[in-house]
């Protein structure tokens, strides 16, 4: 499981082995939350406090590119 970022106590991770649609899972001390990453960010389950999350949710709006050729470097094709 390839860690994309790994920023302010936050990991964000891509499943070698995962599923469509696209997402990215992120991890702290805290919890974990779970993100679909389409043309813009949307929030699937989390378990993150909230300030954590919102951190979560800017970092990954501002790294979507990224998020992305991860995904397609293992997954293939962007759906």
């Amino acid at each position: 499981m390839p860690t994309v970022l790994d920023l302010f106590g936050l990991k964000f991770l891509i499943f070698t082995t995962d599923h469509q649609p696209p997402h990215c899972h992120v991890k702290s001390a805290n919890g974990s939350a779970k993100f679909e990453i389409k043309d813009r960010v949307i929030l699937i389950e989390s378990s993150l406090k909230p300030r954590e999350l919102k951190l979560a949710e800017c970092i990954l709006e501002e790294n979507i590119e990224n998020i992305r050729e991860v995904w397609q470097k293992y997954h293939g094709e962007w759906s």
